[in-house]
């Protein structure tokens, strides 16, 4: 005759239940930081104004300058001195060379 295995309550629950780990598993939290920022809006006619903006420091600097010299000459920011460069590259009224840019 086969044996009739007996078992406790407790250990019928222990092989039932998932094992619980010691320390606690800590909760992967994520921040986001909010960050303010502006945006400009260039239409054509505003980019032809940073032009004749950048083409005025260039004229008066009568030398090459880099970005940032175009920008403090002109009172404008760098973005819109690269919106006014690109318009005079357009129309080939200036030239690059090795980072420095002047009249053509």
């Amino acid at each position: 005759m086969a044996e009739k295995k007996t078992t406790t309550k407790a250990a019928a629950e222990k092989k039932a239940a998932p094992a619980k780990k010691a320390c606690a598993t800590k909760k992967a939290t994520t921040t986001t930081k909010k960050v303010a920022t502006k945006v400009a809006v260039i239409d054509a006619t505003a980019a032809g104004f940073k032009a004749g903006d950048v083409y005025e420091a260039l004229a008066a600097a009568q030398k090459a300058l880099t970005v940032k010299e175009i920008a403090k000459a002109a009172k404008i920011s760098e973005e819109e001195t690269l919106v006014g460069m690109g318009w005079l590259f357009k129309e080939g009224k200036i030239v690059a060379a090795e980072e420095k840019y002047t009249l053509a």
